[in-house]
């Protein structure tokens, strides 16, 4: 297996930080009540992840031991900042929903420890596919975590679409249960953590059977 393929597998499943590390948990867990909010953040934290990898393999020989992980936050913060300028100045809606978890992405542990243990070890190609593959796994989540809770809890999919893609997101609305009347539970925070837990669960038994064959 080459070391890149090895880099996407690791992102998307054996590594994932959602379900084998559990970082990132907050957001996750907080603004997953339907699919438009996970894609926002999920594609927020792709864009710091593959920032601050770069950024980080390209200075990695130039920033002292001693100093690298405040160098690392400070490197960080300023790549949440551009991500929020820009949801301030064109998703201003979903910005609002959103709220305090776009600049708590500074303190996604799954960012910084990616930052550590890789890119400051590696060239900034390798690094790049790291930090897109880690956001690509971890958005899947969101996703997927966003799509249950808001199919149990609402009856519908990707609902508000139009605070990412405007009037065609008006388009892709689906209401998949008429006169529903929902289940308060799957969008109260302990349906994140039950829904969670079911993926994780899956995964699991997934890679047990793996093992097994």
């Amino acid at each position: 297996m080459s070391n890149y393929t090895k880099i996407i597998k690791n992102g998307l499943w054996n590594n994932n930080q959602a379900l084998v590390a559990l970082l990132g948990l907050c957001p996750l867990l907080a603004v997953t009540n339907n699919i438009v909010n996970a894609v926002g953040l999920g594609l927020a934290t792709t864009f710091v992840l593959i920032a601050s990898n770069v950024t980080v393999s390209i200075f990695r020989h130039q920033i002292s031991k001693e100093v690298r992980i405040p160098i690392f936050v400070l490197l960080i913060a300023s790549f949440v900042t551009i991500v929020e300028l820009l949801m301030r100045s064109y998703f201003y809606d979903l910005y609002l929903i959103l709220g305090i978890f776009v600049p708590l992405i500074v303190t996604n542990c799954a960012i910084l420890g990616r930052v550590e243990a890789f890119a400051s070890k590696n060239t900034w190609g390798k690094s790049a596919l790291d930090g897109l593959m880690m956001g690509i796994g971890f958005s899947i989540v969101l996703i997927v975590l966003g799509a249950m809770r808001e199919l149990i809890g609402s009856g519908t999919l990707f609902e508000q679409s139009a605070l990412l893609l405007g009037d065609l997101g008006n388009t892709l609305s689906v209401t998949i249960f008429e006169n529903y009347q929902g289940t308060l539970l799957a969008i109260l925070p302990p349906g994140a953590f039950i829904g969670l837990g079911f993926i994780v669960a899956i995964k699991n038994k997934y890679d047990l059977r793996g093992r097994k064959s």
